[in-house]
């Protein structure tokens, strides 16, 4: 008899602990999730302002690359010459907004920053020679090349760092579950 009370306290007090560390879970994931529900739905609809603008921007930039095929490039990317957006617009082939965004999309890419090199030339409209890159031109090319992928290795830092934390919060859940099950066990 004395066992089977030894063994009944046993049972309680670990059913106590199961409690406690649920209703500590329970806080912890409350406070993750209600700060990560937020942060999704922010970033969801940072997202798709994100994707509307770079369809809007490669969208402008193929017609700038079916206008002027000698002059930009997606395979042969080569600098451009200074002042050349003055060129586009007085062309008029292309509305003034879509020429903006189409060359900011061009000149910002890795491509067209690798390209920067001191000495290289510069193209004009025809695809001719405009110009060569200074020293200093290709400096802030290469500086802006080191940025952005400093900021993509940061991004990938944080996309990990999100999956193990989303991963924590799936195995918290799972616990969770289990002890609620523990204790409707008892319950019974």
């Amino acid at each position: 008899m004395s066992d089977l009370i030894n063994m009944q306290q046993t049972v309680e007090s670990l059913l106590q602990e199961c409690e406690h560390k649920l209703s500590a879970a329970e806080k912890r994931s409350v406070a993750v999730t209600g700060t990560t529900e937020s942060q999704t739905v922010n970033q969801t609809a940072n997202s798709k302002n994100r994707s509307k603008n770079r369809a809007a921007n490669q969208a402008a930039l193929e017609q700038l690359v079916e206008a002027y095929p000698q002059t930009f490039s997606r395979d042969n990317v080569r600098p451009l010459k200074i002042g050349i957006q003055e060129d586009l617009i007085a062309d008029e082939k292309l509305a003034r907004n879509r020429i903006k965004r189409a060359l900011a999309t061009y000149v910002r890419s890795l491509a067209y920053l690798r390209s920067v090199q001191e000495g290289a030339e510069r193209i004009d409209l025809k695809g001719e020679a405009s110009g060569v890159v200074s020293a200093s031109e290709a400096e802030h090319a290469q500086g802006r090349v080191k940025e952005i992928q400093a900021q993509r290795r940061e991004l990938q830092k944080q996309k990990r760092e999100e999956e193990q934390q989303q991963r924590k919060n799936e195995k918290d859940v799972r616990l969770n579950r289990k002890l609620e099950a523990l204790v409707n066990l008892k319950g019974r």
